[in-house]
């Protein structure tokens, strides 16, 4: 098939009640992966002038493991973030006149607390509890935290009170996190619940907010993206291969360290440079509870000065099993866990569609937009055909694929109707790959956004790429992925 006729094929609406589903069984069988590389290949060529490659964009500046030198961000591990140092940069480079600041997809809040340290308002939406927990620790810390509160931290710390505690507290488990954790750690774990009880509420806070920090060194588990990685000695096997993740720390070991480094962080020890120091002031910081498709059309228009954020990837990855660990500590339970899923932008072959008209009919254009794009539309049709020929490892990945567009197309129209006129928005994203499909995520979504109301000023590229999958290396080789930040600009 010609790509003329491709694009005439393509946007054909291919969505009727709900936008973010359509079946299988309408999928173009003339769709060959050729045909979308060409599509692909010519928009590629037409973005030459707005690509740059930044050689100072590394992938731990874009990724959590440059916090690993900051007090304080370093605390808890969200490896899906990004770091501090990067949205210093991008609000130096890109924002330097902004007031107020807006991540919609804020997870542990590192976008909000640079801009605070930096003297604007950082407002953030936030769905996940533990992002919540995070965030609100952070807080507490911003208060300001009193000598005694820095003593009684470190006398935890050194003398383990929790050990002598008669209570132990049951730990809440769900399906996907029983028998997380070795016998005596479990015990140990129920002494320091109850234990913490008998603290002020700001010891209390950052007691509790230090469990979850080591919840999965002392557990049997180690987060990988799209799951819980089981080690063998659970007694619980998981897949073909037996995973063994090395020493497994006890319970008292683990806590105390992280004591310790939280003492040092907050009591001025630390020899690095500690940003909430220089917060101007904690009414800087406001987070937004629930999911950004909720909450992004309940805030004013034209309000903000600047957007910056990483929503979740189109990678399948499922946060609410990743952070399983966390979410069970927390009180979440099974139908806590499943609409948590159900509620987060498409981005696990989990999610259902999203009956996006019926949640908000302000967002028709948005729909349309995304209807009338030919690679995503092209890239849909694809998919479905592999589907449809029994060729992808899951039938729940178009589903997925075309719930993030259609969503982040939604969440496009959003931004620009809260940014003021000439605000920046500034993302980072990867690019990903599907049946041995490069998907331009970079592309696509800033082909919506120009529809929607931005002008694309730049992608800047990290010089070195992002490997596909061990699956789709063995089946289509290795082709290095875009991983990029987007800067667009409210027109």
């Amino acid at each position: 098939m010609s790509v003329s006729k491709q694009q005439k094929s393509a946007k054909k609406p291919r969505l009727v009640e709900t936008p973010a589903i359509a079946a299988a069984g309408n999928a173009d069988p003339e769709v060959k992966l050729e045909d979308l590389i060409d599509l692909n290949s010519q928009l590629e060529e037409e973005y030459q002038s707005i690509f740059r490659v930044e050689d100072s964009l590394t992938r731990s500046l874009v990724s959590f493991q440059a916090n690993k030198a900051r007090a304080i961000y370093r605390w808890f591990k969200y490896k899906e973030g990004f770091s501090a140092t990067l949205i210093e940069r991008l609000i130096q480079d890109h924002c330097p006149l902004a007031r107020t600041l807006l991540d919609p997809f804020a997870g542990s809040g590192t976008a909000m607390f640079v801009a605070s340290a930096m003297g604007l308002r950082g407002e953030g939406i936030e769905l996940l509890p533990i992002g919540h927990v995070v965030i609100e620790t952070k807080q507490v810390i911003d208060l300001g935290v009193t000598a005694q509160t820095v003593a009684r931290l470190a006398d935890w710390a050194e003398h383990k009170p929790w050990a002598s505690c008669p209570e132990i507290r049951p730990l809440n488990q769900l399906r996907i996190t029983r028998n997380a954790f070795p016998p005596a750690t479990a015990e140990a774990m129920g002494r320091y619940l109850a234990a913490i009880e008998t603290e002020s509420h700001g010891v209390r806070a950052i007691l509790r907010f230090a469990l979850l920090c080591v919840l999965e060194n002392v557990s049997y588990t180690r987060k990988d993206g799209q799951y819980l990685r089981w080690d063998h000695r659970a007694g619980r096997r998981v897949g073909k291969k037996i995973f063994d993740k090395g020493r497994i720390v006890p319970f008292a070991e683990a806590i105390s360290e992280k004591l310790r480094q939280i003492v040092g962080d907050i009591g001025g020890s630390a020899a690095d440079t500690d940003l909430f120091s220089e917060a101007q002031s904690p009414s800087n910081i406001s987070l937004h509870r629930g999911s950004c498709l909720s909450i992004l059309p309940t805030l004013r228009v034209s309000s903000y000065d600047c957007i910056i954020t990483s929503p979740p990837y189109c990678n399948r990855y499922d946060y609410t099993r990743t952070y399983a660990l966390e979410l069970a500590m927390l009180g979440v339970d099974e139908p806590g866990l499943s609409q948590l899923r159900q509620e987060m932008l498409s981005c696990t072959v989990e999610n259902r569609g999203k009956d996006l008209l019926a949640l908000n009919p302000n967002w028709s254009a948005a729909v349309m937009t995304a209807n009338d794009q030919p690679l995503l539309q092209a890239l849909l049709a694809y998919l479905d055909a592999q589907l449809s020929l029994g060729l992808l490892n899951n039938a729940g990945i178009p589903r997925m694929v075309r719930g993030y567009f259609y969503e982040m197309a939604c969440v496009i129209s959003e931004c620009a109707r809260v940014l003021k006129p000439g605000a920046k928005l500034l993302m980072v994203n990867d690019n990903v790959r599907y049946a041995g499909a490069s998907v331009s995520v970079d592309i696509i979504l800033s082909e919506l956004a120009k529809r929607l109301g931005f002008e694309v000023e730049r992608i800047l590229v990290l010089p070195s790429g992002k490997g596909n999958s061990s699956q789709q290396m063995g089946a289509h080789g290795r082709d290095a992925l875009r991983k990029c930040v987007y800067v667009w600009r409210k027109e």
